[in-house]
Parts: structure tokens; C-alpha cells; sequence
């Protein structure tokens, strides 16, 4: 009989090295743009600090997961944290100086969106070894209520902290990566690499998790339809209410309001996942998440209230996280061990390239119509999505459908032993203490699919990619995700 995570020394290393990165990350993530704005008073630097954050997660997000199926996964996450140790120190010290340039922020964001590539298909690889398959989801679900507690408290922390002194928050960062590094360091699992060589940026290794995705139709069909374009829809749906409930800007109130609900949606999602066994009816709950945003949409067109917005959207959150906690858990599962690096990063990638324009639709949306029809066209695009996802065959069959070994991945020829996706992994885990394996104790992502993530994450709205880098703010629009994104805290992670 397996363990007990609550007893598995491992996974509670991996979830406080998490919850010491998140909490830091979300310190500095408030306090960073809070900076270049008093150093420089221009609010477009201060955007271009997130934007290229972005950019570099994105650009990076595929080779990351390939590294992470090329290197023993332990030690390349304790080479991501001591370069990211050493990126916010540099960060922190220039604070304390009184001057931080902007050309050394926009390096420290960078430095931190690359190593955040890695080190979180790296971490859903460890985890991979270290919780046995029929806890995966549980495990998953306390890896996102960590991950949503520290998004709440976080922001208010750094900046009650940014109030006191510019550099604190950056020094507190700076000593939850240090706390992070120390418990990666005593987690006992060791997870190996593949012994296949080969260029990292090769079209091949690149689009191998990609591929794998494609050849199984429910996670195509979900990630495609539910992390793709309901990460795109929710996102403009919560930037407009964001922007209506603020009065145009006049008053935060009511639009923070929203976003707050959004994230206590998230939290309590999160918590509620391992009671309801997720895994077992992700159709019915990515359905339902679906159907209650097009509800959500057609409310507020119809009735303009922050209180029903922000209790109707915590719903729709609440909701999909549950859902992209159960498909992440599936992710995980039938993902063959040498692939989950890449597969968890290709998962990660469709799940949050559109996401950025979503509050750009919003935006524009909002310019050319009132708020009523911004409402009414965004729920149009959500029922479309909700009626791909109740109707398509792919989906309605469910991760059995997906059980069929697929072919060798972007030309892999198969090895001996790699497991197939259909059933329970049975390859013994790698560690350098005896461990029972995997077929004897009968999984995050997305996500999510975060999936994660892990998937932030996959992960209507879900957990968040994992270990996105620290630079961007916690609780925004651009940030809130509807799809299965996988959530896996890494170095600086908000």
C-alpha cells in the first residue's frame, strides 16, 4: 500500500521548495514595476519589464522541455536555482545601492523566464517520481491551493514590504529562492535522463511533445479548445470586467474586487479537487466550466454588478481548476516517462500563446462597442468553444480513447522499457533509496495542463504555467488563465 503523501518526505520537500519560491516571487512581482515607475516615472517601461518576460517564456518554453528529458532532473533544478539565486542577489544588491538599471531588470527578467523554462518541466519530471500514480491528483490539487495562497498573500506582503524600503521584497525573494534551493537539495529521488544525444533545438526534439500531444484526439481536443481558446476568451471576459467594474479607471474597487474573487476561486478549486476526484470526471467538469462561462458572459451583459461578476467568475475559476487539476493528473499519468519534459512544456506552450491578447481583445472590444455587446461577442466566442468541447467525439470518449500506444515521437525510435501511455507506468523509480515501484502502488499538469505546473497549472480559467518568472504582477487579467496549464513552482516563481 503506498504512503500517504503527508508522509512522503520527497513531496513535501518539493511543496515547501514551491511555496518559498511562489511567496518571494509574488513579493517582487508587485514591487518590481512599482520600482521602475518611481526610478523612471514611465509607465511603458514598466510594461516592457513584463512583456519581454513573456516573450522569453514563450521562446524558451519548448527547448526547456527538452533539457528536461536530457539532464538528471534534481540536479538541473539546482542549477536553475543557483542561477536565479544569483540573478535576484544582483537585483537586490542594486536596489540597496539605490539605483537598479534598467538594462540590469530587463536581464534579471530574462535570466529568470529562461531558467523558469527549465526548471519547471524539470520539477514535473521529479514529481513524476516521486508520487505514485493514483495519488497524482491529490497531489496536483495541494500543489495548487499552495500555489494560489501564496498568489493572495504575496502581492499585499511586498507591497506592505515596498512601502518600508524599495529593496526589501527583492531581499525577500532573494531568501525564499535560498530556502527553495535548500529543499531541492534534500529531496532523495533522483529522476534520470534519457540517454539519447542530439541537438536540443532540433526540429525533432522541439516538436516531440507537440507530436505526442497531437497523436492522443483528448488531449488535443481539450488542450486545443479548453487551454487555448478559453485561456484567449476568459481572459478578455475578466480584462473587460476588470475595466467596466473600475469605472474606466476612476475607481479600483469593484474591478479589484473581481480579480480578487478570481484568485479565492482558484484557492478554493484547489482545495475541494481531492474530495471530489477530479480525475474521474474531467469531461463533465471542463463541460460544465465551459457552459458557466458563456452563463458568466451573458450575466454581465445583462446586469452590470461587481459583486455578481466577481462571485460568478470565482465560480468559473473554482470550476476549472477542478477540472484542469483532473486532466493535468491524466497528463501526467499516461505521458511516457522519457517525454514528460517535453510534453509537459508543449502543454504549457498551447495553453498560454494566445493569452496575452486576450485583454487586448478586451480592450478593443470595449473601444469600438459598449459594455453590454463586449459581454454579448465575448460569450458568443466561449459558447463556441463550450459547444466544441460538449460535441467532439475525441472528448466525449475521454483519456480511454487516448490509451492506444502512439507512434515514436518526431521519428524516436522506441525504446526498451518506455512506458506505454495507456496503461500505469511500470519502470522503478530512480532514487538512491530502495522505493517501491510504480505497478506496485497503484499523478499535475495540465496543465494544465498548471500541468502542470506542476499544470500552474492545466490551469474557464485554471492553474497557471508553472514557475512563470517573478517580473510580471500576480493577480492580473493577462494572468488569468482558462485552460489546462500546469503548475509547478519554480525559481521565482509568482
Amino acid at each position: 500500500m503506498a504512503e500517504p503523501l503527508r508522509s512522503n518526505r520527497d513531496f513535501r520537500l518539493l511543496w515547501l521548495s514551491g511555496l518559498f519560491a511562489v511567496l518571494g516571487g509574488q513579493m517582487s512581482a508587485i514591487a518590481l514595476p512599482l520600482l521602475i515607475l518611481k526610478e523612471t516615472g514611465s509607465a511603458v517601461q514598466a510594461g516592457a519589464v513584463g512583456t519581454v518576460a513573456v516573450c522569453a517564456v514563450l521562446i524558451t518554453m519548448l527547448p526547456g522541455g527538452v533539457m528536461a528529458d536530457r539532464v538528471e532532473r534534481r540536479r538541473l533544478m539546482r542549477l536553475c536555482d543557483v542561477g536565479s539565486l544569483a540573478a535576484v542577489t544582483a537585483l537586490a544588491v542594486a536596489v540597496w545601492n539605490g539605483h537598479a538599471p534598467m538594462v540590469l531588470v530587463l536581464l534579471v527578467a530574462t535570466a529568470g523566464a529562461v531558467l523558469n523554462s527549465v526548471y519547471a518541466p524539470a520539477a514535473f519530471g521529479l514529481m513524476r517520481a516521486v508520487v505514485p500514480p493514483d495519488q497524482m491528483s491529490t497531489a496536483t490539487a495541494r500543489l495548487q491551493a499552495r500555489t494560489s495562497t501564496a498568489r493572495l498573500v504575496g502581492p499585499l506582503v511586498g507591497g506592505a514590504l515596498f512601502g518600508v524600503h524599495e529593496a526589501l521584497p527583492f531581499t525577500a525573494q532573494f531568501l525564499g529562492l535560498f530556502l527553495s534551493t535548500v529543499c531541492v537539495a534534500l529531496v532523495r529521488t533522483r529522476s534520470a535522463a534519457r540517454t539519447r544525444a542530439g541537438s536540443v533545438f532540433s526540429r525533432r526534439e522541439l516538436t516531440a511533445g507537440l507530436s505526442f500531444l497531437w497523436q492522443l484526439p483528448y488531449l488535443r481536443t481539450v488542450l486545443l479548445v479548453f487551454g487555448l481558446g478559453m485561456n484567449f476568451s476568459f481572459g478578455a471576459l475578466t480584462f473587460t470586467a476588470l475595466a467596466v467594474f473600475s469605472d474606466g479607471g476612476r475607481s479600483g474597487l469593484g474591478g479589484g474586487f473581481v480579480i480578487t474573487c478570481v484568485s479565492a476561486g482558484a484557492l478554493a478549486g484547489a482545495l475541494i479537487a481531492p474530495r471530489f476526484a477530479a480525475e474521474r470526471h474531467v469531461r463533465t467538469l471542463i463541460v460544465l466550466t465551459c457552459w458557466s462561462c458563456v452563463g458568466t458572459a451573458a450575466v454581465l451583459a445583462w446586469l452590470s454588478s461587481p459583486l455578481v461578476a466577481g462571485l460568478l467568475c470565482a465560480l468559473c475559476m473554482c470550476l476549472s481548476t477542478v477540472a484542469s487539476i483532473g486532466f493535468l493528473s491524466t497528463l501526467l499519468v499516461v505521458t511516457p516517462e522519457d517525454r514528460i519534459g517535453r510534453v509537459q512544456s508543449a502543454a504549457g506552450f498551447l495553453s498560454s500563446m494566445v493569452q496575452p491578447f486576450g485583454p487586448l481583445v478586451g480592450g478593443f472590444l470595449l473601444t469600438t462597442l459598449d459594455s453590454s455587446a463586449a459581454f454579448v461577442v465575448i460569450g458568443c466566442v466561449l459558447a463556441v468553444s463550450a459547444a466544441v468541447v460538449t460535441l467532439a467525439p475525441s472528448v466525449r470518449a475521454g483519456a480511454g480513447a487516448s490509451r492506444e500506444k502512439p507512434e515514436a515521437v518526431a521519428g524516436e525510435p522506441e525504446k526498451a522499457g518506455t512506458p506505454e501511455p495507456a496503461e500505469e507506468p511500470s519502470t522503478p523509480r530512480t532514487s538512491r533509496t530502495s522505493r517501491t515501484p510504480w505497478t506496485s502502488r497503484t499523478s499535475q499538469t495540465p496543465q494544465t495542463p498548471q500541468t502542470s505546473q506542476a499544470p500552474q497549472t492545466p490551469e474557464g480559467p485554471a492553474p497557471e504555467p508553472a514557475g512563470t518568472v517573478s517580473t510580471r504582477p500576480a493577480t492580473t487579467p493577462e494572468r488569468t488563465t482558462a485552460g489546462p496549464a500546469p503548475d509547478a513552482a519554480g525559481p521565482g516563481a509568482p
